[in-house]
C-alpha cells in the first residue's frame, strides 16, 4: 500500500525534541545564511557554519511600508534583545563624523544621500563597541536591491530581516509551535478562548466532547464504541478518548501549526495517559473563577429550541413571554449538576497543577478578550531558559 495515501501523522516527541535543541530554528538560520552567501560548496559550507559558535548577537534588517509599525516593533525589539536601534535619523546624529558632515552637503543641496554613503555610515556605527558586542536592529534600510548588494558587499549581513505589513495575516509570534492546555471549570470560558486563539493564528481547536460527537456522527470504529456511552449519557472509557485524541493532535496540521485542548485531561491519570504518549504542553493555562461566577454564568442560560438563540436571565433576557415561556435549560446546567462538576473540578485542580510544570494562573471573571490578550502574551512569550545546575 502507498504510504502517501495514508492520513500522516508525526511523532509528537518530533516537535518536543526539536524545541528542545533548537532544532527549527537551527534550520532557518543555516538556510538564512546559505541563500545570502550563496556558496559554491552548500555542503561544506553548512558542515562550517555548524562547528562555529550560533550564540550569535542579533543582526536585523527591519523593513516595510509607511506606517506599517517599524519604529514600535523595532523599539520593542531592541528592548527585549538589548542591541542598538539605528534609523536614518541617528545614523546623522555624530556630529564629529566626517561623513555625517558629508551626508549633511547632500541634505543642504537639497540632493539625496548616495547609497554608498550610507553603507559607509552603517559601517561606522556598526563598528562601534557597542553594536558588537549587544548586536543591531536597522530600521528602514535597504531600501532598494541596490543599496541590499552595498551592504553585501560590505559585509553587512543580517542574522534576520523582517518585513512588517499593514493588515497583514495575524502570524503567532511565539518562538514554539504552541501546545497549549486550557484548564477551569465549566462556564470560565474555555471554549472561546480555543476559538480566539483558532481564529486569529490558525492553531488547531481540540475540544475533546467535541471530537467525541464527531467521531460518532462520522460513524468509525470509534465512534461506534462511543455511541453506547454518549447515548446512556455515561462516561467514555480513558483510553478510548487518549486514542482518539492521540489521532488529532499528531495530524500534520496539529504538529506544524500547534494545537490547543481544552476538556481533556480531567485529573492526574488521564494527564499521565496523555504525557505517556508524549504529547507534552507547552503552555498550561487555568482559567480561575469563582463558583458564584460558575452559577450566575450557567444556570440562568437557556435556548430558544425554535431558533436556536441563546438567552441570559440576567445579561440577555428573553425579547418577549412567548420566547420566554419556551426556553429550555442544558441539563449540565442546573444548579445540581454544577455543583457536581465544581466539585470534581476542585478535587482535581490540585494534582493537576502539580503534575504540570510552569502553570499559568488566568482571571477569568471579566472581559473575554481582556483574558484572551493575557493568554495571547504568555503564548508568545519565550520558553524559559532551563536553570543550569
Amino acid at each position: 500500500m502507498d504510504a502517501t495515501n495514508r492520513p500522516l501523522r508525526i511523532p509528537p516527541e518530533m516537535g518536543v525534541y526539536a524545541e528542545k535543541e533548537k532544532v527549527f530554528e537551527l534550520i532557518q538560520k543555516m538556510m538564512e545564511r546559505l541563500l545570502l552567501d550563496r556558496p559554491e560548496d552548500p555542503i561544506q559550507y553548512l558542515i562550517d557554519h555548524l562547528k562555529n559558535n550560533n550564540d550569535e548577537v542579533p543582526r536585523i534588517f527591519l523593513l516595510g511600508p509607511l506606517a506599517s509599525g517599524k519604529r514600535t516593533l523595532a523599539t520593542m525589539l531592541c528592548k527585549q534583545l538589548n542591541c542598538i536601534h539605528l534609523t536614518m535619523e541617528n545614523l546623522l546624529s555624530d556630529e564629529t563624523s566626517a561623513l555625517v558632515a558629508e551626508a549633511y552637503l547632500y541634505k543642504k543641496k537639497g540632493q539625496e544621500i548616495p547609497s554608498e554613503l550610507w553603507t559607509k555610515l552603517i559601517q561606522e556605527h556598526l563598528s562601534k563597541v557597542d553594536c558588537i558586542k549587544q548586536g543591531w536592529v536597522i530600521e528602514a534600510f535597504p531600501q532598494t536591491r541596490e543599496q541590499a548588494l552595498m551592504l553585501q558587499m560590505a559585509g553587512i549581513v543580517p542574522e534576520h530581516v523582517v518585513l512588517t505589513f499593514v493588515q497583514s495575516r495575524h502570524r503567532n509570534a511565539a518562538p514554539h509551535t504552541p501546545r497549549i492546555l486550557l484548564f477551569g471549570p465549566p462556564g470560565s470560558g474555555k471554549s472561546l478562548q480555543a476559538a480566539l486563539m483558532t481564529q486569529k493564528y490558525g492553531i488547531v481547536n481540540i475540544c475533546s466532547g467535541q471530537v467525541l460527537k464527531e467521531a460518532v456522527a462520522g460513524k468509525t470504529k470509534l465512534g461506534e464504541l462511543i455511541k453506547p456511552y454518549i447515548e446512556n449519557k455515561q462516561q467514555v472509557p480513558d483510553h478510548i478518548v487518549v486514542k482518539l485524541l492521540a489521532e488529532h493532535l499528531s495530524k500534520l496540521d496539529s504538529s506544524t501549526r500547534g494545537w490547543v485542548l481544552h476538556g481533556f485531561p480531567q485529573d492526574l491519570e488521564q494527564a499521565r495517559k496523555l504525557n505517556d504518549l508524549r504529547f507534552v504542553p507547552n503552555r498550561v493555562f487555568f482559567l480561575d473563577i469563582p463558583d458564584e461566577t460558575v452559577f450566575e454564568r450557567l444556570s440562568l442560560r437557556m435556548t430558544d429550541p425554535v431558533t436556536g438563540d441563546r438567552y441570559h436571565s440576567m445579561y440577555k433576557p428573553a425579547p418577549s413571554m412567548k420566547v420566554q415561556l419556551r426556553l429550555n435549560q442544558n441539563p449540565k446546567h442546573a444548579e445540581e449538576n454544577l455543583k457536581m462538576r465544581l466539585d470534581m473540578y476542585h478535587a482535581n485542580v490540585q494534582d493537576l497543577e502539580s503534575f504540570y510544570e510552569g502553570v499559568i494562573h488566568v482571571n477569568a471573571d471579566q472581559d473575554p478578550h481582556t483574558v484572551f490578550e493575557y493568554i495571547e502574551s504568555f503564548t508568545i512569550k519565550p520558553l524559559p531558559k532551563p536553570v543550569l545546575q
